[in-house]
């Protein structure tokens, strides 16, 4: 216990002593050092056990508070902190802070910084020990930042920073600081709620300093400015005292918040840290989520403000683990989207309108896309049901489907977030189909329909809505389940319904049309093999012409198998449509589609009644044909190997021309026959198809009978026994139809009917005496009756001809006469009519009787002759008819085989080899197939499609000799040098070859058909060339293996000498192809000798007939289908080129690149080779590549055009095909071979090709450039680009997209090349890479925006008027195209990867550029460049801006005025970051311009320089508004209206009232002064108004110290004669008279007052005058006596006088007949001053006996009432004066009787009523009256 006590009495004497030392000090500085050594330890015994002691301490600490109130005294404040920081004691603590606060503002600036190691170090700790106390510590810390200097950025002493104050080592502290950093950003001081945005209560309180009023009020002591410490504090995290990891969010936060000078750091600081977090760190999106959404509880903070949720859902956007937060997301876009409507939610915080609320909204739908697109299925099954619902129920809050006009909170942009949230529901719906989409009840699908039916909100949702539907069609696609297949066929067929207008049950009124979207769902959705779908394309096609195109496309799709799958592709290893095992691409059956199209119940019903007519008959035709279509393919689908485009065609020709084929189809229409349900459906598509036909007006009946006639001639007779019995007479009307296709083809239908056993005689034998009487009227037929007649005969001819094919009942001696009479008549009016449709008629008739031997010879009587039809036949042909060769063929067949020179046979073959003459290629066909028919009869291929009915019967004269004997003749033909007859002789050996190849006589001549078809190759015309080249291939086709290789070593021994026995040898040098046609390494193939060498070089011969086949080129090989497909890939294969490729590889980089020839056919024909050949391209041009790329490299500077070209396609192909890994290592040979070519040629391979004189290889340069440009930005993008050596190929790169090469090219075409390329190679680099190279790309980028320019803009400049424009008007839209230039956004990107060294660096570049640049383009982007470092680059601009003020300021005075005003506007910018000194040097600058140039414009630039200045850098502005202001409000008084406005606008945003120019009156005052004695009129009109002006803005409180300036001013402003505004300074001269200071009070001046006063009212200028005279009338109102009386009277009498005497001295106006504008006020005037001065009388001292007096009353009381004539107005304001007058009369008995008198007079005159009531008031107010 005693050691107790005396330990307490130790430390009470201690304390004493303390206390005993600070009450003796009796000065402040010892004091203060007294302090400096115990304040410190004396707080410790705070600590003290001891309550006595604690208590004597806080007693002196109560007498040291009292003593310490003077500011200079100091505290020890770095004892005190780093005794809190060593203490865990509360009471030790409390008190050391409390000094702290109090001491830490008397430190000097050096002592503050020091303190911020101390404290900073802990200060994570300290806030887990004590938060208020560290709230503290931290607002010490923000005030310790105001007064700490940073270090430029990226300098030594910046990266220093970090270890200066400690934060190296303690990480957890610089977090925490930035941390409140950041949370300081969103801080307002007293918020209305205990939390914010961003903020929760006890981090608002923190920041509050736990309720401290005056923590954010700067008046206060203490208190600290909020905006300021925020930009200090922000500019702190921004110094390299932090990690970017930890500046991160404070500079996020900072470059969302609205006050620029914290936004500008915080971009400046994102820039550099937006790679330092990972966006899929779960912390990071923890605290990104807990900002967007804000923190539950009613403490919790509120959602982040708008800017920000719109950034932080961009940084969303880029992450893909944001998407697993599912309730967070729900959140997001539920609030997102519903808060406007409900008052709560994300922007309840803070309201988010119009544009803001758009924004905000369309990056939620931009987020909402993002996790569509890249959540994980488990995590958007999840939310997206709940997406979309709150999606949907966004669009009906807006009003469903009739949009509400005008809807709260979204202003003009609903319509866009409406199209945006359809979108975004398509987006959900396809990532989630399963639990949106495949239910059964088709909900979101149906309802989007039901929306792109209804919603009324424009085309652009429309769009929207197709859009979204687009995105949902894959998820259909890919769904098997029958489940929906019902529902989905259900409700496409309802959309295909649908019309616009129709209102449904559920008040859907339909206004746009759903068929396109159904259409697509069908041809997507549902197999190939669904009939619903295949009926809804039926449906599509027959809406007709008022429906958009592109349905009509896709319902055609839709039933072609090649688009279809073009639409749905095979799963990989699934090629072929027809054997696909993808149910999807399955045929539909026939008989289904059949019962959809034709059957009971369709809308197209064969049993249905004829005379009713069918609907949607635009799309009957393409029905029968698709269903014909299907039957075949189902005939054919083991033959079907491929299906190309043009499916339907391609079965056409395989028909036709394929006898294989044809037996395939009629074996299987049999086989459909013996089936119930097979021949039901064939009946019933028969029936259909000859309902199209029959059908009254059908547009697609000649289609319907096409397909018709097709399936007839191949089926077999039961089947169409019902056509022929009911359907014969039906065709009648399409027998006589005006349409000649339709008549062809229903006549010869009717020839097959007809003559079916099931018809019906009678009504068979009643059409054919019909069609007879028809016929006969032929003389007199013209018009339509001609095609009757034509019908008719044909009709008859086809019917005939097939009749005894059959077996048939009509074989009589009556019908016998009946077709004797038709056979006469085709022969009467073959040999008398000149009609061409009747000859036609006939030709065709004797074409078919004679073809089935009705027609011969032998039949004929005379008057006829078989040698008259030919003569006559041959006369027709020789005029180019077809048709007659094809009946001289016919009848060629019923000849015997004589050929004696006077047989029939000979006679025709005569006249067929005749037709040489005739210079017709497609003429010469027919004759080959005529001969082929001569000489073959029904053996001839060419006759396969005419083999129409069954039976075996076919009549043909015998054959043995003939076709030797053509054969023999056209060979030796082919030795013939006529030219007309050398063309018809190939393409009729040609012929032959096709037609009758397989008999034997001409098998046995195929080596000689070899050697004429050589023959033709020396020749020049094309035609036999290209003939020939057939000619061999066929030949060679036509051979067996043995013959091949016979064939084959026969050729080549023709060419090398080896075989001499053979005839028609040519010349190796003949030439084949055009020079380039065929280029190789070394030149091009040309001649045969070059075919030859080519063959023999690879080893293999057989490889000429390939190349005999490159030559077919001509139109004319495409037309003729009966000569099938000569492709070369037979060829290959049969010679076994591919094994011997396999070991000798040399033609395949040849091969390679004759891919990518120029010649349309070689390239297509290479292409079929490399086909054939290569069945793995990938594999085999991987195994080749180097010799591949080796040949392309070595030939891409060939000499001949092609070679170049193709060279150049070869190796943008080879290198965008394969992987980087690949060519890497030839990239740099490419580049190198390039720059090989700039330093020998001066120009770039790809310039040297792209200047080449033909035009298709600049095309082919220019796309190898682009990919050569692609590699190098795809090597710039990759994080390791040092391995395709990026730097290297840059340093070569640039220099010529830069140089006259490139962007300075004169060719267009390679300046638009060099432009897109450097703007890639810029966007794609990295910082890194790119940073070398800015200063100097800067630079030559602002030089070149000129280059650009259309040559003719500056020669419309000059000339503008001429185009009824201004030269401003063009300079403006060139600024405007300047501004959104892409170069100019490319110098942008290249400034954002400045650092320190390289802006040091573009110093110069860009100091040359703004100077010696030309036009105004780089003039105008110079300045774009200074503005964009200024406001976006500051901190590295900074230490330059002086300069380029300095620079720009020379810039200002160009002649251009928009050049002038861009840098005008820059210095503006610049100012921002200039030093003072510098922005007053600006100022005095401007000053010169305005008051020491003659020149306006230089006035103007003045103000536009100022006026930048006040809007860009407001804040500068203001810190030295004292030294701009006063020459602001001088020259906004300017007289050049330009000026004036531009200063004007200066003074108004920058100066709160009028009364602010009080501020400065001073200096605005000896400012004017200076040149109110300017010899200049402008400048001491300006002067002078400004006095005026200051006066008017004074009030009457003008004192003393100005009053005395102010007069000076204003003696001179008043003295000299009149001029334009003057008055201005009269009425502020005498509004300083009425004010009361010591100026005014001198008698000396206001007498000088009164003799300017009146001297001025004595001027002459009309204008000025009225004016003078006002303010006369103010002055005198200012005194009391009228000793003015008569100095007044003096100044107005001899005006008074003249208006009197009706002087028109005044009246220079008006010439009408009334007193002039300026008379009247010059009058009213005169009377106010009158009245006035009456009114001065009355109050003046009565000297009635004043005879001066009482005859200057009289004189003014005439004046009064002399005004009879005047306006109203002016009358009323006499009177009224008069008023004034009569109180002055007095005892005057003479002026009251004048007064009484002058008023009755007037009165008793005056008709206006307010002139009699004012009058009669100045009667009363006479005395004594």
């Amino acid at each position: 216990m005693a050691t107790t006590s005396n330990t307490e009495a130790k430390e009470l004497d201690l304390v004493n002593k303390v206390e005993l030392r600070i009450v003796l000090t009796d000065s402040e500085s010892k004091l203060q050092s007294l302090l400096h050594t115990y304040l410190p330890p004396l707080l410790l015994k705070l600590a003290s056990d001891h309550k006595s002691v604690r208590n004597k301490v806080i007693s002196i600490c109560q007498h040291v508070n009292t003593r310490i109130q003077p500011p200079k005294i100091k505290l020890p404040v770095a004892g005190l902190l780093k005794q809190y920081k060593e203490n865990t004691n509360a009471l030790i603590r409390y008190y050391d802070l409390l000094y702290i606060q109090q001491g830490l503002q008397r430190l000097p600036v050096s002592d503050r910084t020091a303190l911020l190691p101390t404290l900073i170090h802990g200060i994570n700790k300290n806030f887990h020990e004590s938060a208020r106390n560290t709230a503290a510590l931290f607002n010490l810390l923000l005030k310790l930042l105001h007064s700490l200097p940073l270090p430029p950025r990226g300098s030594t002493d910046d990266l220093n920073l970090r270890q200066q104050l400690g934060l190296e080592d303690e990480i957890e502290d610089a977090r925490f600081i930035t941390f409140w950093i950041g949370k300081l950003i969103f801080f307002a001081p007293n918020p209305p709620s205990k939390h914010l945005p961003g903020l929760d209560a006890e981090e608002c309180s923190f920041l509050q300093l736990y309720d401290r009023k005056d923590t954010w009020q700067p008046g206060l002591a203490g208190g600290m400015n909020l905006v300021d410490t925020k930009v200090v504090a922000v500019k702190f995290v921004a110094s390299g005292a932090f990690t970017d990891t930890e500046r991160y969010f404070p500079a996020l936060f900072a470059s969302s918040d609205p006050n620029s000078r914290l936004a500008d750091v915080g971009d400046d600081m994102m820039k550099r840290t937006i790679t330092a977090v990972s966006l899929e760190d779960r912390d990071t999106l923890d605290r990104i989520f807990g900002l967007y959404l804000g923190t539950r509880g009613n403490n919790g903070s509120l959602p982040a403000p708008v800017p920000l949720q719109i950034k932080l859902l961009t940084l969303l956007c880029k992450s893909k683990s944001a998407t697993s937060y599912q309730t967070e997301n729900i959140r997001i876009v539920k609030e997102g989207l519903t808060s406007s409507f409900q008052g709560e939610g994300l922007m309840s915080s803070r309201a988010a309108k119009g544009l803001e609320a758009s924004k905000l909204r369309t990056q939620i739908f931009a987020y909402t896309n993002w996790l569509a697109r890249v959540s994980e299925i488990s995590d958007i099954g999840v939310i997206a049901p709940s997406l979309v619902s709150q999606l949907r129920d966004f669009i009906e809050s807006q009003g469903w489907p009739t949009m509400i006009d005008q809807i709260p909170g979204q202003g003009n942009h609903g319509v866009s977030l409406r199209g945006l949230a359809y979108e975004s529901i398509g987006v959900l719906a396809k990532a989630s189909p399963t639990t949106l989409l495949l239910d059964e009840d088709l909900d979101l699908l149906r309802w989007l329909f039901n929306s792109l039916a209804a919603d009324s909100a424009g085309r652009d949702v429309s769009l929207s809505i197709e859009q979204a539907l687009s995105s949902v069609l894959g998820a259909f696609s890919g769904d098997s389940s029958s489940r929906l297949k019902l529902p989905l066929e259900g409700l496409l067929l309802h959309n295909m319904q649908r019309q616009p207008g129709d209102t449904e049950d559920s008040d859907i009124k339909v206004i746009r049309s759903t068929r396109f979207a159904a259409v697509r769902f069908a041809n997507r959705c549902l197999p190939f093999s669904n009939i619903k779908a295949r009926w809804i394309n039926i449906l599509a096609i027959g809406s007709g012409v008022s429906e958009r195109k592109e349905m009509l496309e896709e319902g055609s799709k839709g039933l072609d198998p090649y688009w279809y799958r073009m639409l749905n592709p095979d799963k990989p290893g699934v090629t072929q449509l027809g054997h696909s095992s993808n149910p999807r691409h399955q045929w539909p059956l026939l008989e289904e589609l059949v019962n959809q199209f034709f059957d009971e119940g369709s809308v197209w019903n064969t049993e249905r009644s004829s005379e009713s007519p069918m609907p949607m008959m635009d799309a009957y035709g393409p029905a029968i044909l698709f269903c014909r279509n299907i039957l075949i393919s189902e005939a054919l689908s083991s033959e079907m190997s491929t299906i190309d485009g043009g499916w339907d065609q391609q079965l056409d020709t395989t028909i036709r021309n394929d006898e294989h084929v044809r037996v395939k189809i009629r074996d299987h229409l049999y086989a459909m026959v013996t089936g119930s349900t097979t021949r039901k459906a064939l009946e019933t598509l028969l029936m259909a198809a000859f309902k199209g036909v029959t059908a009254s007006g059908s547009k697609s009946a000649a289609l319907c009978c096409e397909s018709l006639l097709q399936l007839c001639s191949l089926s077999p007779g039961s089947s169409i026994a019902r056509l022929a019995r009911e359907g014969l007479a039906s065709l009648k009307e399409c027998i006589f139809s005006n349409d000649r296709s339709l008549r062809d083809s229903s006549s010869h239908l009717f020839g097959i009917l007809g003559s079916h056993y099931g018809c019906n005689e009678a009504e068979l034998l009643q059409m054919i005496d019909g069609f007879d009487v028809q016929s006969r009227g032929w003389k007199d037929a013209v018009g339509s009756d001609c095609f009757r007649v034509h019908g008719a005969m044909l009709a008859t001819a086809y019917f005939w001809s097939r009749r005894d094919v059959r077996v048939h009942t009509l074989a009589t001696q009556e019908n016998e006469a009946k077709m004797k009479v038709a056979v006469d008549r085709s022969l009467e009016i073959l040999n008398i009519s000149n009609d061409k449709t009747l000859l036609d008629a006939a030709i065709n008739s004797i074409t078919e009787l004679s073809l089935f031997g009705i027609l011969s010879p032998k039949s004929l009587s005379a008057p006829y002759s078989a040698s008259g039809v030919v003569k006559k036949l041959s006369e027709i042909a020789a005029k180019g008819n077809e048709s007659a060769v094809k009946a001289l063929g016919s009848f060629a067949m019923q000849c015997d085989e004589e050929l004696t020179d006077d047989a029939v046979l000979h006679e025709i073959l005569v006249a067929l080899f005749k037709l040489h003459e005739v210079r017709d290629p497609s003429l010469h066909f027919a004759v080959g197939e005529a001969l082929s028919c001569a000489a073959a009869g029904w053996h001839s291929k060419a006759l396969i499609a005419a083999a129409d009915i069954e039976g075996q019967n076919r009549p043909s004269s015998n054959r043995s000799v003939s076709l030797s004997w053509i054969l023999e003749r056209v060979i030796e033909d082919c030795k013939t040098t006529k030219p007309t007859l050398r063309q018809a002789i190939a393409i009729w050996l040609l012929c032959l070859v096709q037609f009758c190849g397989h008999l034997p006589p001409l098998q046995e001549r195929l080596r000689d058909c070899q050697v004429a078809f050589k023959g033709f190759l020396a020749d020049r015309e094309s035609l036999n060339q290209e003939t020939a080249s057939r000619g061999l291939s066929l030949v060679y086709e036509k051979g067996d293996r043995s013959l091949k290789d016979d064939l084959v070593r026969d050729l080549v021994g023709s060419f090398t000498g080896s075989s001499a026995d053979m005839a028609g040898r040519v010349s190796g040098e003949t030439q084949l192809f055009e020079p380039g046609a065929l280029p190789t390494g070394d030149g091009s193939i040309t001649t045969y000798k070059d075919i030859m060498s080519l063959a023999a070089e690879v080893g293999n011969p057989s490889l000429v007939y390939q190349f005999m086949s490159l030559a077919a080129n001509n139109a004319i090989w495409t037309s003729r289908a009966a000569l099938g497909r000569f492709g070369l890939s037979t060829i290959f294969s049969d010679s076994s080129v591919d094994g011997y490729l396999a070991q000798n590889p040399k033609l395949y980089p040849a091969l390679f690149r004759y891919r990518f020839d120029p010649n349309t056919n070689v390239r297509n024909s290479m292409n079929d080779i490399w086909t054939a050949l290569v069945h793995e391209p990938t594999a085999t041009i991987d195994q080749h590549f180097d010799s591949i790329m080796s040949d392309l490299l070595k030939n891409i500077l060939g000499k001949e055009w092609r070679t170049r070209q193709a060279c150049c396609a070869a190796v943008a192909d080879l290198v965008q095909s394969r992987p980087a890994a690949k060519y890497q290592k030839y990239v740099g040979e490419i580049w190198t071979l390039t720059f090989k070519a700039i330093h020998l040629y001066e120009q770039l391979i790809v310039g040297k090709v792209c200047d080449d004189i033909k035009e298709s290889v600049r095309t082919a340069a220019m796309a190898l450039a682009s990919v050569l440009v692609g590699i190098l930005t795809r090597g710039l993008e990759a994080s390791d680009s040092s391995s395709l050596g990026a730097g290297e190929m840059l340093k070569n790169v640039l220099p010529f997209l830069l140089s006259s090469s490139g962007l300075e090219s004169p060719a267009e075409d390679v300046e638009a090349f060099s432009l897109a390329a450097l703007l890639q190679i810029i966007k794609k680099s990295s910082k890194d890479i790119l940073r070398p190279f800015v200063p100097d790309l800067v630079g030559r980028l602002i030089l070149l925006l000129s280059s650009l320019e259309p040559e003719g803009i500056e020669y419309i400049r000059l000339r503008a008027e001429q185009y009824g424009l201004t030269g401003q008007q063009i300079d403006d839209a060139r600024l405007s195209g300047v501004r959104g230039s892409p170069m100019l956004e490319a110098i942008e990107r290249c400034l954002d990867f400045l650092d320190e060294t390289s802006m040091q660096e573009l110093r110069r570049p860009l100091e040359n550029a703004i100077t010696t640049g030309l036009g105004l383009p780089s003039r105008v982007g110079g300045s774009r460049v200074l503005v964009s470092l200024s406001t976006r680059h500051n901190y590295i601009f900074r230490p330059h801006a002086n300069h380029f003020l300095r620079l720009a300021r020379k810039q200002v005075l160009d002649r251009n005025e928009t050049i002038s005003a861009s840098y005008s506007a820059a210095c503006g910018y610049l100012t921002r970051l200039a030093s003072d000194e510098e922005i007053l040097r600006l100022v005095e600058h401007c000053r010169k311009l305005y008051f020491e140039s003659e020149d306006e414009r230089h006035r103007v630039v003045a103000g536009e320089i100022i006026l930048a200045m006040s809007k860009y850098a407001t804040d500068r502005f203001n810190a030295l508004a004292a030294d701009i202001l006063p020459f602001v409000f001088v020259a906004k008084h300017d007289s050049y209206e330009q000026a004036r406005t531009l200063f004007k606008d200066t003074w108004n945003e920058t100066v709160g009232g009028s009364r602010a120019v009080l501020l400065y009156m001073q200096e605005i005052f000896q400012l004017a002064l200076q040149y109110l004695d300017s010899p200049r009129w402008s400048l001491k009109h300006t002067a002078a108004f400004t006095i005026a002006e200051a006066i008017n803005a004074t009030g009457d409180g003008i004192n003393d110290s100005i009053a005395q300036i102010i007069w000076l001013g204003l003696q001179k402003a008043v003295d000299g004669k009149t001029w334009e505004g003057k008055e201005r300074v009269l009425e502020a001269f005498v509004k300083f008279a009425r004010a009361e200071n010591a100026v005014t009070k001198d008698e000396k001046i206001w007498a000088q007052i009164k003799k300017i006063m009146l001297r001025e009212s004595k001027r002459n200028n009309v204008t000025y005058r009225p004016h003078a005279l006002a303010c006369l009338a103010t002055y005198v109102e200012l005194g009391d006596s009228i000793d003015l009386a008569t100095e007044v009277y003096e100044i107005t009498a001899p005006i008074i006088e003249d208006l009197l005497a009706g002087s028109d001295e005044m009246d220079l106006e008006s010439r009408s007949g009334g007193p002039s504008s300026k008379t009247v006020k010059v009058h009213e005037a005169i009377i106010d001053a009158e009245k006035s001065l009456f009114q001065k009388l009355q109050r003046a001292p009565r000297q009635s006996s004043s005879e001066t007096l009482v005859t200057v009353l009289n004189e003014y009381l005439q004046i009064l009432f002399g005004t009879k004539d005047a306006v109203e107005q002016t009358r009323l304001k006499a009177a009224e004066a008069a008023a004034a007058f009569a109180p002055l009369t007095g005892t005057n008995e003479r002026l009251r009787a004048a007064l009484i008198d002058a008023i009755g007079r007037t009165r008793r005159q005056e008709r206006s009523v307010p002139v009699q009531e004012a009058l009669e008031r100045a009667r009363r107010a006479i005395p004594y009256a």
